[in-house]
């Protein structure tokens, strides 16, 4: 196992994986942890958007940080988790990034076809800033 190099862990990062976010659930709870799209460029925040009414959008306002998990779930495995801080929060998420993230996870029509479906439903978008990275690569291992 080798960890990733700078370039190597944000190309990997910048490519479509579904995430895993926790967040502290500060009630005697284990850290709340759930699947979730993301947005991600290069040298750049990472952006998450989730119902604004929902109990990880109440826990993500609270907790101000999270810890974001990406991970290649078939051979050769490797991962890269982010630990970062909330720096911007836009409620309502703009509907143009909303659309963008649907559409890198689902393609043009069925990314349309979800923003679509999802109409009236208030979302939130956190903009994340990486504070600490880890990384492993298997690839060698194999």
């Amino acid at each position: 196992m080798k960890a990733f190099t700078e370039s190597e862990r944000q190309e990997f990062l910048a490519d479509t994986h579904v995430a895993v976010v926790s967040v502290d659930a500060a009630d005697g709870r284990p850290p709340a942890s759930v699947p979730i799209w993301y947005d991600y460029t290069p040298g750049g925040n990472i952006r998450i958007m989730t119902g604004a009414a929902s109990r990880k959008a109440r826990l993500i306002d609270r907790a101000g940080k999270v810890t974001l998990v990406v991970q290649r779930e078939e051979p050769p495995y490797q991962y890269v988790v982010v630990e970062g801080t909330i720096v911007d929060t836009a409620n309502p998420a703009p509907t143009d990034v909303q659309e963008a993230v649907a559409i890198r996870y689902l393609g043009e029509e069925g990314g349309r076809a979800f923003i679509r479906s999802m109409e009236g439903v208030e979302e939130v978008m956190y903009t994340i800033r990486p504070d600490r990275w880890m990384s492993a690569d298997f690839t060698g291992d194999l």
